[in-house]
């Protein structure tokens, strides 16, 4: 991994693979430095930033550099389980190509455990890892202008759920009532980098 500084208190870990800055932000969270301040992850990136002056930087390397990363703290994540109507535009393009039947899909999509793995794109939106391997699938070749509020959606190896209405290239399986971001909420998004979902089909 690379130590990049970033700015005066902060510095970016690029990391060789997701697995690694997994490990990485688990080690630095479950270690609860009184002086960091933010920890943000990204797709193979890790920024930990501290408080104005602190001198907890080289403490934080030295704790993720003499950490065991093969088996990182597993610390304690919330869990959601929103509930999903399979009824997605793309439910029956994803089975075809996966060469299921959309029974299946949903059976899949549902017994599966996810991972935020990081949130981007979107305010609330989060990465999930987990997909099960037939229904990691390209994206659309034409984004569509706007995919409704709450729509879940898979995409390469990642499933995900669209906070608001938006233009979008994954493909829709269902969608949800859970409110995924809300800027008024002493928590404004439900999901963050760690957090477990399961997703439950209703009717």
């Amino acid at each position: 991994m690379r130590w990049l500084t970033y700015g005066t208190d902060a510095v970016l870990v690029e990391c060789a693979s997701r697995a690694e800055a997994a490990a990485v932000r688990a080690t630095v969270v479950s270690a609860a430095h009184p002086e960091v301040v933010e920890v943000v992850p990204g797709a193979s990136t890790v920024l930990v930033s501290v408080r104005p002056g602190s001198k907890a930087l080289g403490e934080i390397r030295a704790s993720v550099e003499g950490a065991d990363l093969t088996h990182p703290p597993a610390g304690d994540p919330r869990e959601h389980v929103p509930d999903v109507r399979y009824d997605g535009d793309d439910l029956e393009l994803v089975a075809r190509t996966a060469g299921i039947t959309v029974e299946k899909v949903v059976q899949l999509h549902t017994e599966a455990e996810y991972t935020v793995a990081f949130t981007g794109f979107a305010p609330g939106f989060g990465y999930l890892t987990g997909l099960p391997e037939p229904l990691r699938q390209a994206r659309l070749d034409s984004a569509r202008t706007r995919v409704p509020a709450g729509s879940v959606a898979v995409a390469g190896e990642f499933a995900g759920v669209y906070p608001r209405a938006s233009p979008g290239g994954w493909r829709l399986l269902g969608r949800t009532d859970a409110v995924l971001f809300d800027p008024r909420a002493e928590r404004p998004a439900l999901l963050a980098p760690g957090d477990r979902v399961r997703f439950r089909s209703v009717s």
